[in-house]
């Protein structure tokens, strides 16, 4: 039976991992044990993902990135080059914290972006379609269609579902400079 996804041939894929179907993973990665993969997804050059981590389908993680055991990010997710993702609050090498029961959960919802070198701190949930900008530190929850830069990272605006900036009128009317009113007038928050 012929597999039907890929793995290059310098990435190692420990055992007891499901890939789903059109799923590349790349140069020098590493997939640890009990991760699920979905559906065409993209692990770049050097990712690192962590045991018992699940990704959804259609997901791009892109060079450099680790995806720590607690770290669960659903469909259509995109993390930018080189950003962090955290899974200890305290960490100290003297008090070893390894395990599942020390690791805070952080979740990473349908179709949200996080910029390269982004750093989100574990124990967050980043919601629905939000855009975490580059090198923004995220110390918090954020909120579905937030826009959020910075550090610590803040709500600056909010985007629609392909991204773009919102702006709104005095009656609350949310447009974007790229539609219309009719195409892309409601938000769904």
């Amino acid at each position: 039976m012929k597999e039907s996804f890929y793995i290059h041939p310098s990435a190692i894929v420990d055992q007891d991992v499901k890939i789903g179907e059109n799923t590349k993973v790349w140069h020098f990665s590493h997939v640890q044990s009990n991760t699920k993969i979905g559906e065409n997804c993209s692990l770049g050059q050097n990712v690192n993902i962590g045991n018992n981590v699940s990704i959804g389908d259609s997901v791009k993680i892109q060079n450099n990135v680790s995806v720590y055991e607690g770290v669960t990010l659903e469909d259509y997710v995109f993390c930018g080059p080189s950003c962090v993702f955290t899974n200890v609050l305290l960490p100290r090498c003297e008090f070893p914290q390894r395990g599942s029961e020390f690791y805070s959960k952080t979740l990473v919802k349908k179709s949200a972006s996080i910029g390269a070198n982004a750093t989100i701190v574990c124990g967050n949930t980043i919601g629905r379609y939000a855009l975490v900008a580059a090198g923004a530190v995220v110390t918090k929850d954020i909120p579905d269609f937030a826009l959020v830069v910075g550090n610590p990272g803040r709500i600056v605006g909010w985007v629609n579902k392909k991204g773009h900036k919102l702006t709104f009128d005095k009656n609350g009317l949310s447009a974007c400079k790229e539609f219309s009113l009719e195409n892309e007038l409601l938000l769904e928050i």
